[in-house]
């Protein structure tokens, strides 16, 4: 019997779900060139933090790449999971990593800034949202940060249940954005997250 060794493409790199119901799948991360991949680091402090919290939830991933973080929150228990990627090249990665897992996880080929707004008042449910931006140093992306909390802002009248955002670590966010309060920041060398929930307002006695 002949064995006939298939070459292997080693510029393929993959990375996995490490908990829940689907873990050890693993996504194809799409190319450094288009797309940045989350930590594994950041990636473990996140779901970490926030295991129990997904349960009936939607998630919703922007600059999603792998599609990654979308897949680890279903895994974790959220109702559905999206994930924005506006690069057509990542896009297709993206669209084959979750049609491999599961039908409750969808990819959406736009700019997530235009797209936000129509997928929210689409959905009823409770959601987090992750941003997950290339860094601001790439060009093209000198505002990027400007634009992400311009999009907290518009969330003020839908039902956050948190806002979670990767960035540089040299950036720092004002307290307080729109109807939103930073209540956590945790630094991992050059990659920071931080996170902001709605404010709550006292009713007048």
């Amino acid at each position: 019997m002949n064995f006939v060794n298939k070459p292997i493409n080693l510029n393929k790199i993959f990375t996995q779900i490490n908990s829940g119901k689907l873990k050890g799948k693993k996504l194809l991360i799409p190319p450094k060139s288009t797309t940045r991949s989350t930590k594994s680091l950041v990636k473990g402090s996140f779901f970490d933090t926030f295991r129990f919290e997904f349960a009936n939830k939607i998630f919703i991933e922007m600059f999603s790449g792998s599609g990654v973080m979308a897949a680890e929150a279903l895994s974790n228990g959220a109702k559905k999971c999206y994930g924005f990627e506006k690069d057509k090249a990542a896009f297709e990665i993206l669209k084959s990593n979750f049609k491999g897992i599961s039908s409750d996880l969808i990819a959406i080929n736009n700019d997530c800034f235009n797209g936000l707004q129509a997928l929210l008042k689409e959905n009823n449910d409770e959601f987090i949202i992750y941003f997950d931006p290339p860094f601001d140093i790439r060009d093209g992306y000198d505002d990027i940060y400007k634009k992400v909390c311009e999009a907290i802002k518009n969330l003020s009248n839908y039902n956050a249940f948190l806002v979670a955002i990767e960035h540089n670590s040299d950036v720092k966010f004002d307290e307080t954005i729109g109807k939103f309060k930073l209540f956590k920041s945790k630094k991992f060398g050059k990659t920071s997250m931080t996170y902001f929930k709605k404010k709550k307002f006292n009713a007048k006695p």
